[in-house]
């Protein structure tokens, strides 16, 4: 069963920094995509940076120069790291590992954490 745990939510004022972190268990042959994924109160889940396997990042727009994310693949764990946060940051923060393969040949899946809850106060 694999399984992702997230870590590093809190509350913190506007301006300050906070790093998350996803760490995968479980039988994992291969996986590709590592991304981070924020639910706002009363919206939709939206994804926020993304990280290939061979590490490119990619983010939204108002992720874009603030937040960086990373990924150590020994250790099978993607990290989000947001400076300058701002209230519109709020949200639960979930993490997303596209493409696991168990082995060779089982059929690649998706898996996602249960959340972290990140609080910016203004």
């Amino acid at each position: 069963q694999v399984q992702l745990m997230e870590s590093g939510g809190g509350l913190v004022q506007a301006g300050g920094s906070l790093r998350l972190s996803c760490a995968a268990s479980g039988i994992i042959f291969s996986f590709n995509d590592m991304g981070w994924y924020r639910q706002a109160p009363g919206k939709q889940r939206e994804l926020v940076a993304v990280i290939t396997s061979g590490g490119t990042p990619n983010y939204v727009d108002s992720a874009e120069g603030r937040f960086t994310i990373s990924r150590d693949n020994a250790k099978r764990t993607v990290y989000l790291q947001m400076n300058s946060l701002k209230p519109e940051d709020t949200g639960v923060y979930y993490c997303n590992a596209d493409g696991v393969r168990t082995s060779l040949f089982a059929s690649p899946k998706a898996y996602w954490g249960k959340g972290t809850l990140v609080t910016v106060s203004s």
